[in-house]
């Protein structure tokens, strides 16, 4: 469950520090976690860095997948 944090009725010092605007709720073995949602976009930033992959080359095989069509 994702709730947006303005619906929650958390104590001041802890809202503070909370940088997402949404919660994941997640049942675990003791209770229940807050979890930050965080911007997928943001969070796969970097991911293939190092590799060989680009948004360029990514580009190169959609066209190709599209040519073959």
């Amino acid at each position: 469950m994702i709730l947006q944090v303005k619906q929650l009725n958390l104590p001041p010092e802890i809202a503070k520090e909370i940088k997402s605007e949404r919660l994941e709720i997640v049942r675990v073995k003791n209770g229940f976690l807050l979890r930050e949602v965080k911007d997928p976009i943001k969070r796969a930033k970097g991911y293939f860095k190092g590799s060989k992959f680009t948004s360029q080359r990514y580009m190169e095989l959609k066209a190709k997948e599209k040519r073959l069509e």
